[in-house]
């Protein structure tokens, strides 16, 4: 997956937007910075969720940390298979590591997230 034309919010989730729906996972730098991931709360599917909600949480070995809706919308599917092996999304965080699809309501919100090289500048910044 290209990185660079993903979409991101400062709770470090990348969005795969395609058409209505996208695709949220959580980025090569929250994974990093969880360590090994043990267990992912996943979203149900059919909720309907706002912009900002929490949706589920992400527990590693060092913290347990919430998964903040980067979009409103419904929840059209989620990725059981992080059930069985949450550090999937340790190994590959931008593709078989996805966390969970929304169907987009407000398209608006789109413009709210950042692209790369502000994601980029964003993680560049927490370091300091």
């Amino acid at each position: 997956m290209n990185v660079e034309s993903l979409k991101y919010n400062k709770e470090h989730l990348w969005a795969q937007i395609e058409g209505d729906t996208a695709k949220i996972g959580i980025t090569d730098y929250a994974q990093n910075e969880l360590g090994d991931v043990v267990f992912v709360e996943l979203p149900e599917v059919g909720k309907k969720v706002k912009k900002g909600d929490v949706i589920g949480s992400i527990e590693s070995v060092k913290s347990v940390s919430d998964i903040v809706a980067p979009l409103s919308g419904e929840i059209t599917e989620t990725n059981k298979a992080l059930e069985d092996v949450a550090d999937t999304v340790n190994k590959d965080p931008y593709g078989e590591g996805w966390i969970f699809s929304v169907k987009i309501e407000n398209k608006a919100e789109l413009g709210e997230l950042m692209d790369f090289e502000a994601y980029k500048t964003h993680t560049e910044s927490a370091m300091e």
